[in-house]
């Protein structure tokens, strides 16, 4: 029965005692060492904050709230300073990192400890940035979740198993917050997935019958705090696919293996060189130093610069059946499946209609001397037939037009100092390896949980 397999589950993804004490030590000795500052309050944020954490997660967000009335600056200043120095007095490394404004990332005691300054508002409608939402998400849920912290913890595991957890640029899924608000909203695990094998987009939630604006993302969810807020906006239409067609999975033949993680896979130089020997199809990867800012900032400028590529192929004649981009910690790629990548030298350009003389004599004027064939006339326009400038996609991949598109501001920075044209299996490295073999064994969730013999 579906209620003893989510049992089971609930045993191996529910935090032992051990671990919910050790994890509460650690956020009770980082609070109070905000407090004794003087200058700011601490405060446990997040799943840890709202009983709502996984089993194994060793991530722990403390924030350092100070007082609305400073500047941006000084809020900055002063929290970084704090977080630096608790940071420096628990010996561990630190990393400055940036989202909306920097904090402070460091490893206390095995967990990955975020120390992030905030303005401690009064209301979430003064809130000056986005991280001064987070603590009323936590007095949210925390005041409403109940009973309820286990199915939160089935959602998490259920999402992140499957493929869908995470809003991250990358993988442009479901959030934790946002998983305990669908929770909430659905009364449970099993009624959520119930519901969801029946969404389509546009999914609309308002927990509160609050909200202020109109939304246009595939899956809509008012924030409780905020009635201008979608959390949902980064779920993309794929993700929310995806999640609609685990739901019907599991509804229709439940299995423990949608709360399993698959393992990494990754394919070796060898299983890859053969691989796009069978498909017949030609592989080009642009590669270059990776720009050194975090995920957030970059992943949506490959994924700018990628389409923005694909356009520039498609436009001289060269057909991309799939495409794709992997961040590196050293290079990143943008990686071009072509089903056409070479062309002949003639190139058929239509020009203007004879009945309209002034553009038809400047069209005449240009192209009366064409490299093949015309000016002549089909169906009322003007035709040539004029010699390629590229005739091999690596060619024009190479060349100049290839950073006059409209890439990201920071690819653009790291090609200007250069880039690589990758052919076939030169694609291939092992910071690659398990990026080519999801791209190259690309199936939906519930088919890659079918194929590993569950469902």
């Amino acid at each position: 029965m579906k209620e003893n397999l989510e049992a089971r589950v609930l045993r191996r993804v529910r935090p032992s005692e051990e671990e919910i004490g050790h994890v509460h030590r650690v956020a009770e000795r980082l609070v109070a060492a905000v407090n004794a500052t003087g200058q700011a309050r601490g405060m446990v944020v997040g799943s840890v904050a709202r009983h709502t954490w996984v089993s194994g997660d060793r991530d722990l967000d403390i924030f350092i709230l100070l007082p609305p009335s400073l500047s941006r600056e000084e809020l900055e200043g002063k929290g970084l300073s704090i977080a630096r120095c608790i940071a420096q007095e628990e010996g561990g490394e630190y990393r400055e990192k940036y989202a909306e404004h920097p904090y402070i990332n460091t490893t206390i005691d095995g967990l990955d400890i975020d120390l992030v300054p905030c303005f401690a508002v009064e209301s979430a409608t003064e809130i000056q940035s986005a991280v001064d939402r987070t603590p009323f998400h936590t007095r949210y849920i925390g005041q409403k979740i109940g009973s309820f912290s286990d199915d939160v913890l089935l959602v998490k595991q259920f999402t992140k198993c499957g493929g869908v957890y995470g809003s991250d640029q990358m993988t442009e899924g479901f959030s934790g917050y946002l998983c305990e608000l669908l929770i909430l909203a659905h009364k449970g695990f099993l009624p959520l997935l119930t519901a969801a094998s029946s969404w389509r987009p546009q999914v609309y939630i308002d927990l509160e019958g609050h909200a202020t604006k109109t939304f246009s993302e595939p899956l809509v969810v008012v924030d409780p705090v905020d009635p201008g807020r979608n959390v949902a906006a980064s779920v993309s239409l794929t993700r929310l696919s995806e999640f609609i067609e685990l739901a019907r999975g599991y509804n229709s033949d439940p299995s423990e293996i949608f709360f399993t993680q698959p393992p990494a896979a990754e394919i070796t130089r060898a299983e890859f060189e053969r691989a796009i020997g069978e498909r017949g199809t030609t592989w080009i990867g642009i590669t270059f130093d990776t720009p050194p800012f975090i995920p957030e900032i970059v992943v949506p400028q490959l994924r700018k610069s990628m389409e923005s590529l694909r356009g520039l192929l498609e436009r001289n004649g060269f057909i991309v059946n799939r495409s794709d981009y992997a961040m590196g910690e050293e290079k990143s790629i943008l990686l071009f499946e072509l089903l056409v990548d070479r062309l002949p030298r003639v190139r058929r350009h239509p020009g203007p209609p004879v009945w309209s003389p002034a553009n038809a004599e400047k069209f005449r004027a240009k192209y009366h001397d064409p490299d093949f064939t015309g000016p002549y006339i089909e169906n009322g326009l003007y035709i040539v037939e004029v010699r390629r400038r590229h005739e091999v996609a690596s060619a024009l991949l190479r060349s100049e037009e290839t950073i006059e598109v409209a890439l990201g501001r920071h690819v653009r920075e790291s090609m200007v100092h250069g880039w690589s044209v990758l052919e076939g299996v030169e694609c291939w490295s092992p910071e690659n390896a398990e990026f080519l073999h999801s791209f190259l064994f690309k199936s939906s969730p519930l088919e890659r949980i079918r194929k590993r013999g569950g469902g």
